[in-house]
């Protein structure tokens, strides 16, 4: 998914579908911002599973498979954990780290939220659950968070895999803690909330 129409990935994206049809180029047209990106892909994909990754380096692609085959197995959120048994980060601000683990370990222990890693943005999720429960974040990469509350509340399985995550070695963050904060602290404390009428796993 792409921005600008003249993204300069666009080539290799076509070359590439060549050999792979299902690849295809799908141009965003819901604003900037990783959430409304996120939710417009979702809206586009007519596979049962949607996986997001970033293009920064920092995710390991061959997880994609794992994660997106235990969706297929029944639960509506799979995350990719740095915070699980044999999971780490490697790099990043220290801050951003320490914030991080804090919100998932304590997710995990009092809210039960079935991940170590509620803010990762690398996991796969059920099209239909996603598009059951809609996307309320606009602008960050709270959405993950988000997503996982909401099935949280529902009482609908989430589950995770380790994964050993890299700081980037191009390019830079536009991550702001001071902005994106509050985003996070809404999505953490709905998950706390009461049980909401369960709906579909697919």
């Amino acid at each position: 998914m792409h921005d600008d129409p003249a993204d300069s990935t666009l080539p290799a994206l076509a070359r590439l579908a060549v050999a792979h049809p299902q690849v295809r180029a799908v141009h965003n047209t819901s604003g900037r911002g990783p959430a409304r990106a996120i939710a417009f892909g979702i809206r586009e994909a007519s596979a049962p599973v949607v996986v997001v990754t970033m293009a920064d380096g920092c995710d390991d692609p061959t997880q994609i498979d794992a994660l997106t085959r235990l969706v297929e197995r029944g639960v509506v959120v799979a995350c990719a954990s740095r915070y699980a048994r044999g999971g780490q980060q490697v790099g990043g601000p220290f801050w951003k780290g320490l914030l991080s683990r804090t919100a998932g370990l304590t997710l995990h222990l009092f809210a039960r939220v079935g991940t170590r890693d509620a803010t990762n943005s690398f996991k796969a999720y059920s099209a239909a659950f996603v598009r059951e429960v809609g996307i309320e974040s606009d602008r960050g990469f709270e959405i993950g968070l988000e997503l996982v509350a909401k099935a949280r509340r529902r009482r609908l399985p989430v589950a995770e895999i380790p994964t050993i995550w890299l700081d980037r070695a191009f390019g830079a963050s536009h991550f702001r803690l001071t902005t994106w904060l509050p985003r996070y602290l809404r999505w953490y404390l709905h998950a706390f909330g009461p049980r909401i009428g369960a709906g579909v796993r697919r």
